[in-house]
């Protein structure tokens, strides 16, 4: 505290013990002895911004000795949840190991209580609920996965597995940072940076050498995709084998879903067709109208086309469905001619009266023209 005073550095510390549930914890899932356990004790330190964060840690190395290999960066390269924090162990005091944390005071707040509890927080600003913020793309994220995810315990599992796995950072060719699980390979980071990237991957570049897809990324690793511009690029199911982002893993069953359900839709269609001509129905009146939009509703399908791919996957007959439509059809006629107005005594002389001064047709009599 006295250096970062002298330094003239407004900063909170405070000092916290590792709960023993918590060192047993990590004891267990790393493997490691007690004596590799380096933040029995830690410090955190918070302040008011980024810079103040870097000046604090640059004090701290200068007084004690960093252990090689204990110091992350946190803040220049979040983890998947927006954690940001720095962190570095030093030989501290009778020569013990301490695990220091630098933060700043909303950092330590989003850390603490979570996301949801940060946007609550910063609600009275406008200008930090801009959809292009890092956690807005954050939830954004999440929200994609969840939708190409119909299975809510798998969607849970990979998102478990995104937040626990130990990550890796590379680069683009622009220098931009991007954040990958360990283990990634060029197409995970493809379809990091968009998932047209990804659909359209051939091949890769890494450090200026081509490898194969599945080669696994390193840190500081320098990659450049190459795509197929072509109509036809599409991924491969192969991916799905070595793919460790859930966020590639999502987008590669969602193009392969996508496809399955047009060809569904094209074949449901087909059939209903085939149908309709072998009942003599009118094909394109009914395609026109509404009488498939009220059928699908009625077998609890959002759109025609739903109806489609239902009948193309082969959960409902095309027989079943053609039945349906000519009974609508069968049942609006007879509704119009239920609705038709019949001419009363009175109305049918007016109109005998009214022909008197008419058309003659030669030959036909009681017409009206």
């Amino acid at each position: 505290e006295k250096d970062l005073e002298a330094e003239k550095i407004n900063a909170q510390v405070t000092g916290r013990q590792k709960h023993m549930w918590s060192i047993y914890q990590k004891m267990v899932t790393r493997g490691r002895e007690f004596n590799d356990i380096y933040d029995l004790v830690g410090i955190r330190v918070l302040v008011d911004d980024v810079r103040d964060c870097y000046a604090v840690l640059g004090s701290i190395h200068a007084r004690w000795n960093p252990i090689p290999g204990r110091f992350k960066d946190y803040i220049a390269m979040p983890k998947f949840n927006l954690y940001q924090s720095l962190h570095t162990t030093v030989i501290g005091p009778n020569g013990k190991a301490v695990e220091i944390q630098i933060r700043t005071h909303e950092m330590h707040r989003r850390a603490e209580y979570g996301i949801a509890a940060h946007w609550k927080y910063k609600l009275g600003s406008s200008a930090n609920r801009r959809s292009d913020s890092p956690d807005m793309l954050w939830l954004k994220q999440l929200h994609d996965w969840q939708q190409e995810t119909s299975d809510v315990g798998e969607f849970l599992d990979a998102l478990r597995y995104d937040l626990r796995t130990p990550e890796v950072f590379v680069f683009t060719p622009k220098g931009s940072v991007i954040a990958l699980p360990q283990g990634a390979t060029p197409i995970d980071f493809a379809y990091a940076v968009h998932t047209e990237v990804g659909n359209r991957c051939v091949g890769a570049k890494v450090n200026g050498k081509l490898v194969s897809l599945e080669a696994p990324l390193s840190n500081g690793d320098v990659i450049e995709i190459v795509t197929n511009k072509g109509e036809n690029a599409s991924p491969s199911r192969d991916w799905l084998n070595f793919v460790k982002s859930q966020r590639a893993r999502s987008k590669i069953k969602a193009w392969f879903s996508r496809e399955r359900r047009e060809e569904a839709i094209e074949a449901g269609r087909e059939s209903m067709a085939r149908q309709m001509r072998k009942t003599g129905l009118p094909i394109a009146k009914i395609l026109a109208g509404q009488t498939l939009l009220q059928i699908a509703h009625e077998m609890n399908y959002p759109d025609i086309d739903s109806l489609y791919a239902a009948v193309g996957d082969g959960h409902v007959s095309s027989e079943s469905v053609v039945e349906k439509v000519e009974h609508a059809i069968a049942t609006d006629d007879a509704t119009e001619f239920a609705n038709l107005e019949i001419p009363t005594l009175t109305q049918v002389k007016k109109l005998e009266k009214r022909s008197v001064s008419g058309i003659i047709v030669e030959g036909v009599d009681d017409v009206l023209v």
